[in-house]
């Protein structure tokens, strides 16, 4: 059962959403070996390091270059800066060919949208950016640019939940081509006319859905989650922290019927395959009243978490 006494590892960086179920629900074996697949603030790492023995490993993934500072000093952990579409690729490379529990918070970390120069938050007026990994080169205003109005309109619809997404992607292109988006402000300048209800609202569900596309969160988190069938040892978990109905219908559904093989003999059939995953919890667990006072950002957050059979 959770602990609520325990202290749980936060910084500036990132408070750990649920983090007491996470850690309940991984079951870590002190010998085992898992994966932190979004390493972030290292809360939840430190978490499993403090349940793991000398013999236990952890791997940590994380693309965003900043989130390295976190690093504990500690000989049980391997941090691979990548992306974690690429899990089985670099464990591999570390000589993993199975694990026994794989974590993902698919939230943006807090120092993410605290820090203006990278274009995640409305309250800052920095570079109109929200790459997660600078190294790639498509930026939110490069996004901006080049939709066309019907895939703007598919985008705010489908990531943001807006509900006047048609005028605004109308909008964004009859008025872009007259306007540089360098920044933030050129943005919420360009969309102010057709700013509808609750601003603050609007402008959050705007700007997560524009760092989805940005991000290509969730083609994403498709490769992830085929990936895990045949890393996680039977007995191993799989634990997913999500934060949007789309990424939590993806993670619900991939539990459910697992990856589908191809049929050799027709490549447009596929068979079911044999049971994958024991569904641990039925239903979302959500963050307690208590943890959701203390942190806002868990309000939204859903945890499932599933047994490799």
């Amino acid at each position: 059962m959770t602990n609520p006494t325990s202290t749980i590892p936060s910084s500036d960086y990132h408070i750990p959403v649920l983090f007491h179920e996470t850690m309940q629900y991984l079951n870590i074996h002190p010998e085992g070996v898992y994966v932190d697949a979004t390493f972030g603030g290292g809360g939840h790492s430190r978490g499993i390091l403090s349940k793991l023995g000398p013999q236990g490993r952890l791997i940590a993934f994380d693309q965003d270059a900043d989130a390295k500072n976190n690093l504990p000093n500690d000989e049980r952990i391997v941090f691979i800066p990548e992306n974690f579409k690429y899990l089985q690729r670099f464990l591999r490379l570390h000589k993993i060919n199975q694990v026994d529990g794989v974590l993902a918070d698919l939230g943006v970390s807090s120092h993410q949208f605290d820090e203006g120069t990278r274009g995640f938050s409305t309250r800052f007026d920095g570079p109109f950016d929200m790459r997660m990994d600078q190294r790639q080169t498509r930026t939110a205003a490069q996004v901006m640019e080049s939709l066309s109005e019907t895939e703007l309109h598919k985008m705010f619809e489908q990531y943001g939940e807006v509900t006047n997404s048609k005028t605004l992607a109308k909008h964004i292109v009859e008025n872009r081509k007259h306007v540089k988006l360098n920044t933030v402000q050129d943005f919420k300048t360009l969309i102010a006319p057709v700013v509808k209800g609750n601003p603050n609202k609007y402008w959050a569900q705007v700007f997560q859905a524009i760092r989805i596309v940005v991000n290509e969160e969730m083609e994403v988190l498709n490769d992830f989650l085929a990936q895990l069938p045949d890393l996680i040892k039977p007995g191993g978990r799989a634990v997913i922290i999500t934060f949007h109905s789309i990424e939590d219908r993806m993670v619900k559904n991939a539990f459910k019927v697992g990856p589908d093989e191809e049929n050799p003999s027709n490549p447009f059939l596929s068979n079911p395959r044999e049971k994958v995953w024991e569904i641990i919890t039925k239903k979302p667990v959500m963050a307690s009243d208590k943890e959701m006072k203390e942190n806002n950002r868990s309000r939204s957050a859903k945890l499932r978490a599933a047994e490799r059979v």
